[in-house]
């Protein structure tokens, strides 16, 4: 079956739902997503979202754009991380009416919190940037949009897996994907499509994503002969709820909550005395890990103490209330009078699809633009993280650049875009795909692969890094995508066969895992989330450059561009 659109969007997250009520205002548009739209992982965001409104003392964009660009340890991209924090405000003010229930100050202004790595005055103080609702903020903004999407006729695919990226002569025309309730495949045909297809932290063990966040789109796009950018930098967040990761957002510390280690101390003195535990997300992620690595862990064990009992009942179930059933539901500890064992993991991907700051996907180092394809949010990488991601920074990045791509794409239909034919073997891919995976009678376990892959890259790819570490990773991960070839999907009935669809996911994620790897072998220097304890110091003269990876038949082949830098020269990092 061929669907026609205008504009197909895959992936309903912040950045996905945002683009397609831009577009739908004008053009004819589709959303895919592999879950239903309001299920999407933008629901787990928490804390925040970043913007200079000054609600609560004085701010400006300018303070939040050197916050940015330092937290990135200067690898962003300027001009986009420019655009970032000026749209900010205008897009809260946006979210605000359209009906997103934002918390309030006395007064009835959007309330704004502390977070880490936001500062007032040039990084001279501690200041409230973070718009929250309570500790529900990607839940609240996420199903703001999705009301509005339904309100302005966008056309939702829920539970479509999308396989392939249709692409001739450097030109996409559409994408096949897999009907997961009902079997099948299905091509859909667009002027212009768009990823906004999430992160990737399920390839770890200990990580705070949803099961969806198997890195589909990025791996797509490297399937299609394209490369991904600066995939060396995957943030740990802090605080993850021992043992299984689960999300403990920042705004618990941006409330005023302590880093306790086995000997009562709050150890965030010995790292950044001048922030504490609001200093940025690698430095906070690295701290609590030495503490574990030197036996200074909570009995020795692998977490540290959050403490947020000094905060009071009243405060901790008015503006952390989520955070406060997630703790009791999933460690059987009450925050208000308990301290929440915790450990940093793996939550957030700094690289991605490479894309121009209107979302369109570039090819090369010479930032040559594909027509018709477009990328936004996490798998997108503009680059307005850099090395680093700021908290409370990613959700506002998922709206200002859905938005921004959003109308980029309407703009290029409107000014009369025709549609690209489809290839001629458009439906023959993606049927290969299934067929081949559904006849394989191997003798390998997709769950005992993946399970493998997730416990390796903790240990070899994980907060700290080294040359022999990453070297042994990659040949794990060679061996793994042999053993793949030979997996058994039992299951061979096309209706919800979630086996196929982990054993896909499975593919996916061995296919980008390696360009994290080979990325990180190849940057011999430490710089944000990319700690190499063989080479501690970053280095501004041999890599203050962005890497590009392909998938090669040979390997990773890898290639660079230069950082956009317009206002700030880089300087040392002082927390």
């Amino acid at each position: 079956m061929v669907h026609e659109h205008d504009v197909v969007i895959v992936g309903a997250g912040i950045a996905g739902l945002y683009a397609a009520l831009e577009c739908s205002r004008s053009v004819d548009t589709a959303v895919l997503s592999k879950v239903f739209p309001t299920r999407s992982h933008s629901i787990s965001a928490q804390g925040g979202t970043a913007a200079a409104l000054g609600n609560m003392e004085e701010d400006n964009w300018e303070w939040h754009l050197y916050d940015t660009v330092r937290g990135a340890d200067y690898l962003g991209d300027q001009d986009a991380q420019e655009i970032l924090v000026r749209e900010a405000v205008e897009v809260v003010y946006e979210l605000e009416h359209m009906g997103c229930p934002f918390s309030r100050t006395e007064e009835g202004k959007i309330a704004q919190r502390e977070f880490g790595g936001h500062y007032s005055d040039f990084g001279k103080g501690p200041i409230r940037r973070a718009c929250y609702a309570a500790d529900r903020t990607g839940h609240a903004e996420l199903h703001t949009l999705y009301e509005q999407g339904v309100k302005n006729d966008v056309r939702f695919y829920s539970e479509f897996f999308v396989l392939h990226l249709l692409v001739e002569d450097n030109v996409c025309s559409g994408v096949v994907a897999w009907d997961m309730r009902n079997g099948g495949l299905h091509v859909f045909h667009a002027k212009t499509v768009m990823f906004a297809t999430g992160g990737y932290a399920r390839a770890w063990k200990v990580n705070t994503n949803a099961l969806s966040n198997t890195g589909d789109g990025m791996a797509i796009v490297l399937q299609a002969g394209l490369p991904l950018e600066d995939m060396e930098f995957v943030q740990f967040h802090p605080t993850g709820l021992y043992p299984s990761g689960v999300l403990v957002t920042e705004g618990a510390r941006g409330e005023g909550g302590f880093l306790i280690n086995d000997e009562g101390k709050r150890f965030m003195e010995k790292y950044a005395p001048a922030k504490m535990e609001l200093g940025p997300r690698d430095v906070v992620s690295r701290s609590i890990q030495r503490e574990i690595d030197e036996g200074r862990g909570i009995g020795g064990k692998g977490y540290v103490y959050l403490d947020l009992r000094h905060l009071g009942r009243q405060a901790i179930l008015e503006k952390l209330p989520q955070i406060h059933e997630l703790i009791l539901k999933f460690a059987g500890i009450d925050a208000v009078t308990d301290m929440v064992p915790i450990l940093p993991t793996s939550h957030y991907a700094m690289g991605g699809i490479p894309t121009d700051v209107n979302g369109q996907v570039v090819m090369d180092a010479k930032n040559t633009p594909m027509r018709g394809f477009y990328a936004a949010g996490e798998c997108a990488c503009i680059s307005v993280h850099g090395a680093n991601r700021l908290g409370c920074n990613s959700t506002m990045d998922c709206a200002v650049f859905g938005r921004r791509t959003g109308r980029a794409m309407a703009k290029f239909v409107n000014s009369g875009a025709e549609k690209a034919p489809l290839p001629k073997d458009a439906l023959a891919r993606g049927r290969a795909k299934i067929e081949s995976l559904l006849a394989v009678k191997g003798k390998e376990s997709p769950a005992a692969i993946r399970d493998e892959l997730q416990q390796t890259m903790m240990v070899n790819c994980g907060i700290f890094r080294e040359e022999k570490l990453l070297k042994k990773q990659l040949e794990i991960i060679k061996s793994l995508q042999e053993r793949y070839k030979e997996i058994q999907v039992s299951y061979k009935g096309q209706r919800f066969n979630t086996e196929l669809q982990d054993a896909i996911e499975l593919g996916n994620m061995l296919d980008f895992v390696e360009t994290i790897v080979v990325g990180g072998l190849a940057r011999t220097e430490s710089r944000g989330a990319h700690y190499r304890t063989d080479f501690p110091k970053r280095d501004d003269v041999g890599w203050l450059k962005h890497t590009l990876a392909w998938k090669t038949d040979t390997g990773v082949r890898l290639d660079y561009k230069p950082v956009v830098i317009t206002r700030f020269k880089p300087e040392e990092r002082k927390f």
